[in-house]
């Protein structure tokens, strides 16, 4: 129960940052994003105020022996580049620079009832559905059929 109050909180201050910072609003992060234009600079500041929350929080997690509310620390260990990684990141970032959304500061405008972020997060889940049901199918596939290999 206090893993989920934990989440919660965590979730809740995370939502009231993206709206005290307008993170939730499009036409902010667009603005960012038109740097030959009417370039708006705020988006690169709340960057900067979550790496001097976040940077001594990762200094710290490195000299505790496990999380407050888990039993280990769900740290990534891959530091390779593959075409999924740069595929990824490629449509992550066309979809943040033509709509001005990206997935948690479209589902806190949900609950602020900004159409836009309705139609994004549908795309967002139609999206997830598909490489459910290609592509991550396909990898399962493959990664069994190079397993049968590998055993004969």
């Amino acid at each position: 129960m206090a893993r989920i109050l934990l989440a919660l909180l965590s979730g809740l201050v995370f939502g009231i940052g993206l709206v005290v910072s307008q993170m939730v609003v499009p036409e902010k992060v667009l603005g960012f994003l038109d740097v030959f234009g009417n370039w708006d600079p705020s988006l690169a500041f709340v960057m900067g105020g979550a790496i001097l929350v976040s940077a001594p929080a990762f200094a710290l997690a490195r000299h505790m022996g496990r999380p407050l509310a888990a039993p280990r620390f769900e740290i990534p260990t891959r530091r390779d580049i593959d075409a999924r990684l740069l595929s990824g990141a490629a449509i992550f970032g066309l979809g943040w620079g033509l709509v001005g959304l990206c997935p948690g500061p479209a589902l806190v405008a949900i609950g602020l009832n900004l159409t836009p972020a309705l139609v994004f997060v549908a795309a967002m889940v139609a999206g997830m559905l598909l490489f459910r049901l290609t592509l991550d199918r396909n990898a399962a596939t493959s990664s069994v059929a190079s397993g049968r290999e590998a055993d004969a």
